[in-house]
């Protein structure tokens, strides 16, 4: 959708006689410089995401003991080629911090859903890789999951709607994109602290 259709309509020339009307002023800014169509689009987001959220995570807890989190995580191992990857890219990937996303993958490798080692290719790094089990639990929670979200999110839409949504939040996400995740953003060290073999997330 071109949002700018409606300006760049070249506008009718005026006769001497009859002076052209003013432009119409723009939507008067609220108190937090958002005018009405956009602060109800992002509550609507928020509300959204908040009311999704609650409900997958109360459905994978019950069905397989994770959250969302943890579940991010796995379902990125079992979709990774050899169901591996680095922890700083996991991190990146699902916008955690090194730190936390450190403590959900021992909490993971403590119950035999995956495995962490030194990575191949970076030996500051460290490689998680979801084990048999870790797939395991994916298949015992992804229907009840799936089911979840088409009941709660795709239910009224239409298939037009869904592709919509797709698109505006994708334009959105590559946006927020453009700047690093914080994770991946380099950290200072200090001068007279040696630097760690390996980062927090690996």
């Amino acid at each position: 959708m071109n949002w700018y259709v409606g300006s760049m309509t070249p506008p009718p020339e005026a006769s001497l006689s009859t002076p052209a009307p003013p432009p119409t002023p723009p939507p008067a800014p609220t108190s937090r410089g958002l005018d009405a169509d956009q602060l109800g689009a992002y509550f609507a987001l928020m509300e959204v995401a908040g009311l999704l959220r609650h409900a997958v995570e109360q459905q994978l807890t019950e069905a397989g003991g994770l959250s969302y989190v943890q579940f991010q995580l796995l379902a990125t191992l079992g979709d990774a080629p050899g169901g591996s990857a680095r922890m700083t890219d996991l991190a990146d990937g699902v916008v955690y911090s090194r730190s936390g996303m450190t403590y959900q993958a021992q909490v993971l490798e403590q119950r035999g859903l995956l495995t962490r080692t030194p990575s191949v290719e970076d030996e500051r790094s460290v490689t998680a890789t979801i084990t048999d089990q870790g797939r395991a639990v994916l298949e015992q929670v992804f229907p009840g999951h799936v089911a979840a979200l088409g009941e709660l999110l795709f239910k009224p839409l239409s298939r037009t709607d869904v592709h919509t949504l797709g698109q505006v939040l994708g334009v959105v996400r590559e946006h927020m994109r453009a700047s690093p995740p914080r994770s991946a953003t380099p950290r200072r060290r200090n001068k007279t602290t040696p630097a760690r073999s390996r980062d927090d997330a690996g």
